[in-house]
């Protein structure tokens, strides 16, 4: 009981100084948000049970639709040729300032929100890359900032974007293509993490394809030669890939599995399926290497006598950087803090934290921001998050949701997040969101600045063209998967 005393004086202290240092209008949001915390916790909560998975999100997409609509938001559904794909938007005139949400969970990584690995009875999926977080919180930012447009009679608009499908759907790739980004002036975007950052980041482009090699069936060993392997089509692409990596620039990313290799050893198969992604921090180095893995599977074809087709199922630009807009997000993400755990919060992340290798962290790790960065070059992974960089001035953050140095697409994630440890991490969120927000509304020159640095970095000869090309959105991709 004197803990929770303790915890609740400590967080109106902290409050209290944080709001000192805020305009009256910046600490009016603080304190929306903090009045309205259960009902976005509710929110994340109800998301992470659903689970659902890339385009199957009926449930979780239909609950952040009905929680915006009651907030006075005008929604748009079914955008882009995707069914849990949408548009809520408050408002009207320039700017219009748009914020993402996420809300698809990944397959086989079902967990409860303990400490330990236990499955959840509920289902196979969970949420280990925190989209539920990342759905809530940016609906709370997004009502936030209409509350204040609507108080204060601001001009300009407040748009948040739907995005299915993020975990190897793209569904942000086919929200650009159809040209929904085209008058935003800016937009903002976080993710759940193991720390707490906002800076001026890159991604590496992806280009995933599935290679499909058909041959002819015959006895392995009353008639081989009447055969010809699909599998042997398969594993000649691979081999020549494979010599093909001395070939290509060291940044360059080239991972592939077979889906379909055999079902008998004594069948000379007829079909054969291999998945490749291929990833470069420029995408137009990925179009380049994309086309020689082509032209493996077109030789590896010709020398076993096989026929092979492709089909691009992704294909993610990598981010351009924004300076301008990360550096205006991270002054706000500074003046919010990070994560502070209660007495209950550190014991579990400790046990969470013993599960793996944290290395010199503690606890108390979630409580740092770090020092703001900008990075050219792109790193570690891809998000479709990229192809919105390029056509308009886009910037994110991190917040810490998790455990310190918990890795994404871990039972770790999913288990943090299913509790007050990712629901805090979500709130560090919603505030630097609503106060970045701010800034851009009330500060033109920031977003003529913004603009003018993304014209510079792209060049002035780019004109958008999806990796994808012409395809329809892979809606079933996850279909049987649940």
């Amino acid at each position: 009981m004197k803990q929770s005393i303790y915890y609740l004086l400590f967080l109106s202290l902290f409050f209290g100084s944080l709001q000192a240092q805020l305009s009256p209008e910046k600490s009016a949001m603080i304190t929306d948000l903090e009045k309205n915390q259960s009902k976005y916790v509710s929110v994340a909560e109800k998301i992470w049970s659903h689970a659902e998975l890339g385009f199957l999100e009926d449930e979780s997409s239909a609950l952040l639709q009905k929680t915006l609509k009651k907030a006075g938001f005008s929604i748009k559904a079914d955008v882009a040729g995707m069914p849990t794909a949408f548009i809520a938007e408050y408002g009207s005139g320039k700017p219009i300032i748009a914020m993402l949400a996420e809300y698809d969970a990944l397959p086989d990584m079902s967990q409860k929100a303990v400490p330990m690995k236990v499955k959840s009875p509920n289902g196979s999926a969970g949420h280990a890359c925190g989209h539920h977080l990342f759905g809530a919180g940016s609906i709370a930012a997004a009502i936030t900032v209409k509350n204040w447009l609507k108080e204060t009679k601001t001009p300009g608009t407040i748009r948040l974007y739907g995005t299915p499908a993020e975990e190897g759907g793209g569904g942000k790739v086919f929200m650009v293509r159809s040209g929904l980004f085209d008058d935003v002036d800016a937009v903002l975007s976080w993710h759940p993490g193991n720390e707490n950052s906002a800076d001026a980041g890159s991604s590496l482009a992806a280009i995933s394809a599935r290679f499909r090699f058909k041959g002819v069936a015959a006895h392995a060993a009353g008639a081989p030669w009447m055969g010809r392997s699909a599998l042997d089509g398969v594993e000649a692409m691979n081999y020549m890939v494979n010599m093909m990596r001395e070939h290509v620039k060291p940044e360059s990313r080239i991972h592939y599995a077979i889906l379909n290799g055999a079902k008998a050893a004594n069948i000379v198969p007829a079909e054969a399926e291999a998945s490749y992604i291929i990833r470069h921090p420029d995408m137009r180095e990925v179009r380049q290497l994309f086309a020689r893995v082509v032209k493996a599977s077109e030789a590896a074809a010709m020398g076993t006598e096989t026929e092979v087709s492709h089909e691009i199922i992704i294909g993610y630009f990598n981010k351009l950087p924004n300076q301008v807009l990360g550096e205006a997000m991270h002054k706000n993400l500074q003046l919010v803090g990070g994560v502070s755990y209660d007495a209950k919060e550190k014991d579990f992340a400790a046990k969470l934290m013993d599960t793996y290798d944290s290395r010199d962290l503690m606890p108390e790790s979630a409580e740092k921001v770090k020092e703001f960065e900008v990075i050219e070059i792109g790193r570690g992974g891809s998000t479709d998050v990229g192809d919105i960089s390029w056509v308009r001035p886009t910037t994110g953050m991190r917040a810490a949701t998790w455990a310190p140095g918990t890795s994404a697409h871990s039972w770790q994630a999913v288990a943090a997040g299913g509790m007050s440890i990712g629901h805090k991490g979500m709130m560090v969120a919603a505030k630097t969101l609503s106060l970045t927000a701010f800034d851009l509304f009330n500060n033109p020159e920031l977003l003529e600045k913004a603009n003018e640095e993304l014209l510079r970095r792209r060049g002035a000869d780019f004109k958008y063209e999806s990796l994808l090309g012409d395809r329809e959105p892979p809606l079933d991709y996850r279909k049987g998967q649940e």
